[in-house]
């Protein structure tokens, strides 16, 4: 194989025109490459590696918390309420630091993708408990069981807060694509937290109602940034496509959860009515999902619209075969759609307005064989 500097070189010297050259370089993308019409790729596993590695870093992690927790028992660092003994900052204290220090070498230089989604887990989860647990241990734990929430409230949103800034600070080390939702996430934590600590809930099913608006509105928020990473980057060929993966897959759930349990498909009781309503919308996700490319909002929907129709079959008699039915309605209409995901998705986008059609995925994309851009 031909380096480019080569080719450069034999082009300066008159062995081969820039025509030439050109035409070689384009036959060797084209040989390098592979048609993959609206799949939607993400890096997770690089190699089996990645799971060995992976696995052993878990047992790592379990094993320098539950010592930071031992350190913290013996020293008298954790939360102690009537007298027995609770969690200490220590431990997850210790797991973030563990955590940071082989994301050092397995991300930074190894560049592996499953342990450095693990990592990032454990370091931003392990600053959010650190927070948490410190905070409550400085204010008391007694002071927690009092009718209010405010104080619950303030300390998840500062531990949130805290967690937001050690996402950022992950980001401009290691630029891992999760780290950008887990930011998002904990950020949605901090909003949530200032609202619930405003709102107080309690046991009001309006006020229960309203944080749940907000939930939605803050998957919104997520779902738009999602979309955001995804028209920097519509032929999907660098990370951040795999930053709007993760986002879509955490608004997916912030969108679907509030809708379904507003309507009132939680409650228990699911008429015609509702299981009609249910369906309607689990179709207009699935023409949204078409749209975008992602296939996050069906996954996260599909358990609702799985109950919606059981119930709706159990209610027109079929009492037995209502699972059954339903299971095969629902999954032959998923094979079907990702059988022809292509054909329907070129049918949905064609019909958008233009605008709409130029900040989308393309249409036809083309994935190199080689390494993707960063």
């Amino acid at each position: 194989m031909y380096s480019q500097q080569e080719i450069d070189d034999a082009v300066a010297s008159g062995v081969i025109t820039p025509q030439a050259a050109d035409a070689l370089r384009a036959h060797v993308e084209r040989q390098r490459s592979t048609a993959i019409p609206d799949e939607e790729q993400f890096r997770l596993i690089t190699g089996f590696n990645d799971i060995f590695v992976s696995i052993a870093a878990a047992i790592l992690l379990f094993a320098v918390g539950w010592i930071g927790q031992s350190i913290g028992q013996s020293t008298g660092l954790f939360i102690s309420e009537h007298g027995e003994t609770g969690p200490s900052f220590l431990a997850p204290l210790a797991v973030a630091g563990t955590a940071w220090a082989l994301a050092l070498f397995f991300t930074g230089r190894r560049r592996m993708a499953l342990p450095s989604i693990l990592l990032l887990l454990a370091f931003v989860g392990g600053v959010l408990a650190t927070s948490a647990f410190v905070l409550v241990q400085i204010i008391g734990p007694d002071r927690f069981n009092g009718p209010g929430q405010l104080l619950p409230a303030t300390v998840g949103g500062v531990s949130a807060a805290i967690a937001a800034a050690a996402a950022w600070l992950h980001w401009r080390r290691f630029h891992v694509p999760i780290t950008v939702a887990a930011g998002a996430a904990a950020v949605a934590g901090l909003v949530l937290a200032i609202i619930i600590g405003i709102v107080q809930p309690g046991s009001s099913e309006a006020a229960k109602n309203l944080i749940l608006a907000f939930v939605l509105v803050l998957g919104i928020g997520v779902f738009l940034f999602a979309m955001w990473w995804d028209a920097s980057d519509r032929a999907r060929i660098t990370r951040r496509s795999d930053v709007a993966f993760w986002l879509h897959l955490l608004a997916a759930p912030m969108i679907a959860h509030p809708i379904f349990t507003l309507i009132g498909l939680n409650n228990g009781a699911v008429g015609i009515g509702e299981a009609l309503l249910v369906v309607g919308l689990y179709v207009l996700f699935g023409l949204t999902a078409l749209a975008i490319d992602r296939r996050a909002l069906l996954v996260s929907a599909l358990a609702y619209v799985l109950y919606a129709l059981t119930e709706l079959f159990k209610q027109f008699g079929a009492v037995e075969l209502n699972v059954a039915l339903t299971a095969l309605i629902i999954g032959s209409a998923l094979l079907l759609l990702s059988a022809y995901w292509h054909q329907v998705r070129r049918l949905v986008v064609t019909h958008l307005p233009a605008a709409l059609q130029a900040r989308l995925p393309d249409l036809d994309r083309r994935m190199s064989i080689s390494q993707p851009a960063a």
